[in-house]
């Protein structure tokens, strides 16, 4: 075998194409257009709303710096001109407050139109990516992450896990796997920052289709358990037209250890797992009565659930002395066995995949010295999700459906393919014999077929 380097009409990555289609048929390259827009005479040579959208799709393809969009460069026999990294640097420099707000109006309106698409033929928006129905219940879950730099980044500083970095905080959409908000925050940042939690949080719920914002589903872990928080997030159940359910973990100090000591031996009931059934060496109690929540927001409840340690876990001295390991949760949700509520609460886990999936499509390295340009990059993430979140919803079906970023790259995104010229028309030919050939061709005929935005 001989390798030469003179090939040509060659696409390496032919299934990022789909992604670009994604962006401009639902519209979210000509609302980042506009948000983009400049008040001058003498317009841009590249278009700052398609730059972004090229780097969204950089970061949703597997990139990892900007250099990285001479990828994208190469494909400008189908994508046309793609803008160079130093464009690139100057663009995410011109992004202000302002415009990162406007930015967020932008993605508001473009993900009501996707939403439209999801129900246009069953009226409730299905959970595909979860693999759960959860009807018109919308769930949000917030957690922060740290994030670890290797150098003298604007604002990074000392985090309690003792490494260096970030601290961002972001709010996913469990339905879909959207990434609907999130805030850059420097390393020594509380993981309880109530102030934080409901600055994303209602960032996100400004995401949520109107229609959907009559059935929220808030869920935090522990870090949430702080008084203003809740009462905050009463404060949004009270709102007319708007249910609000929340699911917080709750902090297990003196008065909630005493309250496990007083209940009865009976009070406790077999845990379930998220199909029903009955999870070995887990109970669920509530132990609302039994404890003073003066204070606290009316209706909320307490309930407590108990499992025999794995090996090797770390117990508490109380937990050790009868040998259960307990976590606790406050919820409004007055209906419902404890068994679901449980269940429910403890879905909260999958937020840790979202996250997992955000780090290795921007989350998990930020490009500049200068913290405004890494606030960009994250929203950037953002959109790079909701990409990867829109395709599996409307265009794939099946396994895809379901798979992590790092499969539908190795499957689809990165598929090479030829693109042979004829009839004054571009044709993009895939190779007959990729697995997933079939799948690929479904998915850019759906994407062709979406509707343009009213």
């Amino acid at each position: 075998m001989s390798v030469t380097g003179d090939g040509g009409a060659v696409i390496a990555h032919a299934g990022s194409i789909g992604l670009r289609m994604l962006a401009e048929n639902t519209g979210l390259t000509g609302a980042l257009s506009t948000a983009m827009a400049r008040r001058s005479f003498i317009p841009s040579v590249r278009d700052r709303g398609q730059v972004l959208t090229d780097v969204a799709v950089l970061l949703a393809d597997g990139g990892e710096a900007i250099s990285d969009i001479d990828v994208l460069r190469h494909q400008r026999q189908i994508l046309g001109p793609v803008a160079s990294a130093p464009t690139v640097w100057r663009a995410l420099d011109e992004v202000t407050d302002a415009r990162r707000r406007k930015i967020a109006t932008a993605r508001a309106r473009v993900r009501r139109h996707v939403w439209s698409q999801l129900t246009a033929t069953g009226g409730v928006l299905a959970s595909k990516v979860a693999g759960t129905d959860l009807g018109e219940t919308i769930v949000l879950d917030v957690d922060a992450t740290i994030v670890v730099t290797h150098s003298e980044k604007e604002l990074a500083s000392p985090t309690f896990k003792r490494t260096f970095g970030y601290h961002p905080i972001g709010v996913w959409c469990d339905n879909t796997g959207e990434f609907l908000a999130a805030a850059l925050r420097t390393g020594r940042a509380g993981s309880n920052t109530a102030a934080d939690h409901i600055q994303v949080l209602g960032e996100a719920i400004t995401q949520v289709p109107m229609p959907y914002r009559r059935n929220l589903l808030i869920r935090c872990d522990g870090a949430g358990a702080s008084h203003q928080l809740l009462d905050w997030l009463h404060a949004q159940g009270q709102v007319r037209g708007r249910s609000l359910d929340y699911s917080v973990g709750f902090t297990i100090g003196e008065n909630v250890r005493h309250a496990i000591t007083e209940l009865p031996v009976g009070s406790w009931s077999p845990a379930l797992k998220a199909d029903g059934q009955v999870r070995e060496g887990g109970e669920v109690a509530e132990i609302t009565g039994l404890l003073n929540l003066d204070g606290w927001p009316t209706g909320m409840r307490v309930i407590l659930r108990r499992e025999r340690p794995h090996p090797g876990a770390q117990l508490s001295l109380f937990e050790a002395h009868d040998g259960w390991r307990y976590q606790a949760f406050a919820t409004n949700t007055g209906s419902g066995t404890l068994q679901f509520l449980e269940a429910r609460h403890r879905a909260h886990a999958r937020v840790e995949d979202r996250i997992r999936h955000a780090k290795d499509s921007g989350l998990g390295r930020f490009p500049s010295r200068e913290f405004g340009i890494n606030q960009t990059w994250l929203q950037l993430t953002m959109i790079a999700a909701d990409l990867v979140a829109w395709l599996k919803m409307l265009a794939l079906d099946g396994d895809l459906a379901k798979a992590e970023p790092k499969a539908l790259r190795y499957r689809l995104l990165h598929v090479p393919a030829r693109l042979v010229y004829g009839a004054r028309r571009r044709r993009l030919r895939l190779p007959k014999t990729w697995p997933w050939v079939e799948q690929l061709v479904a998915a850019f005929a759906r994407i062709a077929a979406i509707p343009p935005p009213a």
